[in-house]
């Protein structure tokens, strides 16, 4: 589990520094205001998959991928995010 996104975030911060030609991860790192359009519309879309009981894992995987790159084109790092949660934990 963890090896996916850790794979995932490799792939975010990969194609930030060596952008590939074509790439839909390039493309939502190069245009933030699509990028945070995409978060917004993939987290709509589980909520309705969620109140429908459709689609919820396709749905929550966009999210999770949306929300990384954004994060990542913003230069917030996933790790100050994690530490974050883990000073909430009680």
């Amino acid at each position: 589990m963890l090896h996916t996104l850790e794979n995932l975030i490799k792939l975010a911060r990969g194609r930030k520094s060596s952008p590939v030609e074509g790439s839909y991860t390039n493309k939502l790192l190069a245009d933030k205001s699509l990028s945070k359009e995409k978060v917004l519309e993939e987290v709509n879309e589980l909520i309705e998959a969620v109140e429908e009981n459709s689609n919820k894992i396709h749905e929550a995987a966009d999210v999770f991928y949306h929300l990384l790159i954004y994060l990542e084109a913003n230069d917030i790092k996933i790790e100050e995010v994690m530490s974050e949660l883990e000073k909430r934990r009680k």
